[in-house]
């Protein structure tokens, strides 16, 4: 081993616990890309801030008895990314395939929303039976926005079109239009709305999220932390009212990390609106996720 290998390594790994990707379970890259971004612009900016934040809160989840610092995961670093959002979306398609191909559980830190449309077309043969299930203030089931039918306010309609995964369920929902709920209804994609999250508790919908989801070989679950709301996570692209909290969403998540998980996104991070708070609670969703599939997994 040489002085460099001893006394120098990459300041900003996720966690700071770097095993080769070899020996890797969990496979993180990051995707620094909002081109297609409507209201605010920032969340490429967000996969080295959820890094940072990792870097700084504690590691040991009492959720599940699990410690971060025992997991064994590979940073790979950021997606050189291109301008153009097809060229982004397929060169996210062939990591998450390679990621896939190797046994191991692909993690990405977003960037936009749209990011997701790559990550599913990665799932190749598993997307006919896997459900993705995306936590989200908003539908994202338009056909064409400004413009525009690759987006973050389409990618949505998008996995169900060319991907085909076996089922769709939106949670969290609480913005959207006429079109998308028309196409919702048409196509069987199922929603929990924030305020039924609100009314009912996380513990009822947990509950019933999982009786829907039973049927399904696989699951892929898609984080927009815009699920939240604003006073929980005030640095988000599209922020919205009415959210639900930091523990209803990691007690949902955590509730569907068992099995049949073969990767997950945590997406819409914007850290130049505050001050570290929305980067954190990114980084702790992921903390809890990864010990809860790791504790499913023992």
């Amino acid at each position: 081993m040489s002085y460099l290998d001893l006394y120098t390594s990459q300041s900003n790994v996720f966690s700071g616990m770097q095993k080769s990707f070899e020996e890797a379970k969990y496979v993180i890259f990051g995707v620094p890309f909002d081109a297609t971004s409507s209201y605010r612009t920032g969340a490429r900016f967000g996969p080295n801030a959820i890094r940072q934040a990792s870097l700084n809160i504690e590691t040991y989840s009492f959720r599940s008895g699990i410690d971060v610092e025992d997991l064994d995961i590979y940073d790979a670093g950021d997606l050189h990314v291109s301008p153009d959002a097809a060229k982004t979306v397929d060169m996210t398609r062939l990591v998450v395939e390679d990621i896939l191909a190797a046994g191991k559980i692909p993690i990405v830190l977003g960037g936009e929303h749209t990011i997701t449309l790559g990550v599913a077309k990665g799932l190749g043969a598993k997307a006919a039976k896997t459900a993705v299930v995306s936590f989200d203030a908003h539908l994202d089931l338009r056909c064409e926005f400004l413009g525009s039918t690759l987006s973050h306010t389409t990618f949505m309609q998008l996995i169900n079109k060319e991907v085909k995964p076996a089922k769709i369920v939106e949670v969290g929902t609480r913005s959207v239009c006429k079109e998308e709920l028309v196409y919702a209804k048409k196509t069987g994609i199922d929603f929990f709305t924030s305020q039924q999250i609100i009314k009912q508790g996380s513990l009822l919908i947990g509950e019933q999220l999982k009786e829907k989801l039973l049927p399904y070989e696989n699951l892929y679950l898609t984080v927009d932390m815009d699920v939240l709301d604003p006073s929980f996570a005030p640095a988000v692209q599209n922020p919205e009212p009415e959210g639900i909290t930091t523990t209803d969403l990691i007690d949902l998540v955590c509730e569907l990390c068992d099995k049949r998980l073969v990767g997950f996104d945590v997406q819409e991070i914007a850290p130049v609106y505050d001050q570290g708070v929305s980067a954190a609670a990114s980084s702790k969703v992921v903390f809890e996720m990864m010990c809860q599939l790791e504790k499913t997994n023992l």
